[in-house]
């Protein structure tokens, strides 16, 4: 209920008018990960995490519902767009179509059937064009390791996201050549600026407010 509060406040603030306001889950493969290694898989994941097909099945249809439960929760307090994180989808070479797309594709149908739009961050994917032609989101978040000219060429529909957070650690000038890279090859294409990934703990507010700065000035 914190949550649903939260963006029943937010929803109804003067500062959102004109503004959407996007709610957050994580994708079902994301989630079973931090369920069953009980903590962040920076490391990998333990041995025979795969073994046990049918039963990663089971808990990730389970997973589904609660999350789309979670989502129209969101939606009915005030959310307007959805974005479904799944922080943990490079991790997978085999079996992807069966624990990435299926469940993420289950959640964005459900999500447009309720007349909101989906944006997906299959964040380590290693095919974006394919994830984007099964999944069908409205908008797809890239990582920091993925090529954007690649993307561009690739995949018509809007793409967010990119910068690496790391670039936040290093200086103004930097920042602005990286941040100008991708606000250029985007240029011609549907494109909301955002990092590839969260923000890291250390970076400096005013490296934030630099790079805020140069996407609202870029032309």
């Amino acid at each position: 209920s914190p949550v649903y509060n939260a963006i029943s406040l937010t929803s109804k603030s003067d500062l959102l008018k004109n503004k959407d306001l996007i709610g957050f889950v994580g994708a079902p493969w994301t989630v079973l990960v931090y369920m069953i290694n009980k903590m962040s898989p920076k490391n990998g994941l333990p041995k025979g995490f795969f073994d046990d097909h049918s039963f990663i099945t089971y808990l990730l249809d389970i997973i589904e519902k609660f999350i789309k439960l979670h989502i129209k929760n969101q939606i009915n307090a005030g959310a307007n767009v959805i974005q479904i994180f799944d922080s943990w989808a490079g991790l997978l070479e085999e079996k992807v179509p069966e624990y990435i797309y299926q469940p993420t594709f289950n959640i964005v149908e459900y999500v447009n059937k309720l007349g909101v739009p989906v944006i997906c961050f299959p964040r380590g994917i290693k095919n974006y064009k394919e994830f984007c032609e099964v999944v069908k989101p409205d908008m797809i978040n890239i990582d920091y390791e993925v090529d954007p000219s690649k993307i561009v060429k690739n995949i018509k529909i809007p793409v967010q996201g990119g910068l690496d957070p790391k670039i936040l650690l290093t200086n103004k000038e930097n920042l602005k050549r990286e941040v100008e890279k991708y606000l250029t090859i985007f240029k011609d294409h549907p494109y909301s600026f955002n990092l590839g990934h969260g923000i890291l703990p250390e970076t400096k507010i005013d490296l934030v407010k630099e790079l805020i700065e140069i996407v609202r000035n870029y032309k």
